[in-house]
């Protein structure tokens, strides 16, 4: 009867022990899959966002643009996109790098260099979150960089982060700067901000010869991008987005018209499929979160912006 008592003790006590050894098991098992999971949402190196400000779709008609056509023509994009209004340039730079409307960040005019209406959330660094505090938070060991020619892009970012925060005198060194860093340090993320046409548009006026050129002198710059991250053999795992930040009408933008609201909105590069022209809508927030996507970097709950899943190319997703 003794034998038995013991033995039913020892029952007892083995059923909880092998249940708390299943049970870590099983949790070890799921962090692991789940390590592998994150590992796996990295899709590529490198992502290089180009902003050419005031570069209306509209212009894609007329101008001639060689280096962009090859990205469209090579990827996807659309003609359609749109800023957020007021159609100017602090607040779509802005909604751009922080995946979310003005609302929401705050930011609200052309030249905001602080929000207007207190944004809904402050980052560590005083500021509403950017992709770039993602990426040090979330990559703290990858460079990232800003390089612009308008300095009112200094306003709008987390300058303390960046591995190199540069205000180009003109579109053509901040081209040369940004290719040097890009090339060197290998960053995984590097915004490139050019100020024309902008600068022709208010100047001379949009849809004018004058503005023209001055598209087709960025898209020059762009091909000097190209041809460099080719020539170092880069172009294997980079993911170059091209869009601006809002058109024009006349010497002015701002207002609510297609003209100034709809932004060309070109993805190209590693594992991005050539489909041509997107059936998908694209707001200018949406780039920060398609940044991101790319990267393998969560969202802020906070952030409006939806990554462009349709046009991201599947066979990415698979890539060890």
């Amino acid at each position: 009867m003794e034998i038995n008592s013991t033995h039913k003790r020892n029952q007892k006590w083995l059923l909880p022990i092998l249940v708390v050894t299943l049970l870590t098991l099983f949790s070890w098992s799921c962090q692991s899959a789940k390590e592998s999971a994150d590992e796996r949402k990295r899709l590529v190196k490198h992502v290089i966002l180009i902003g050419s400000d005031g570069l209306g779709a509209y212009a894609f008609e007329k101008a001639k643009v060689p280096n962009m056509r090859k990205m469209m023509e090579g990827g996807a994009y659309s003609l359609e996109a749109r800023a957020v209004l007021p159609s100017s340039s602090a607040v779509n730079w802005a909604s751009m790098i922080m995946g979310s409307g003005p609302e929401l960040h705050g930011y609200t005019e052309w030249g905001s260099k602080t929000p207007e209406l207190p944004s809904k959330v402050i980052g560590p660094e005083g500021i509403y979150p950017s992709i770039f505090s993602l990426i040090d938070k979330q990559l703290p060991d990858e460079k990232m960089g800003a390089i612009y020619t308008w300095g009112g892009i200094g306003y709008l970012f987390e300058k303390p982060l960046v591995d190199i925060d540069h205000h180009g005198k003109s579109d053509e060194e901040t081209t040369q700067t940004a290719i040097d860093f890009i090339t060197t340090q290998k960053p995984a993320f590097t915004f490139i901000h050019f100020d024309q046409p902008d600068g022709a548009g208010h100047g001379i006026g949009h849809d004018t010869p004058e503005y023209y050129e001055a598209v087709e002198m960025i898209d020059g710059l762009v091909g000097r991008v190209l041809e460099a991250l080719e020539e170092n053999g880069m172009m294997d795992d980079t993911v170059i987005i091209l869009s601006s930040d809002h058109g024009g009408v006349d010497k002015g933008h701002g207002g609510k018209s297609l003209l100034e609201v709809e932004i060309p909105w070109i993805i190209y590069g590693h594992g991005i499929p050539h489909i041509g022209s997107a059936q998908r809508s694209i707001v200018t927030y949406d780039t920060g979160a398609t940044i991101a996507y790319l990267l393998g970097l969560e969202t802020p709950q906070v952030w409006t912006g939806r990554p462009v899943l349709e046009i991201i190319n599947a066979n990415l997703n698979d890539k060890d």
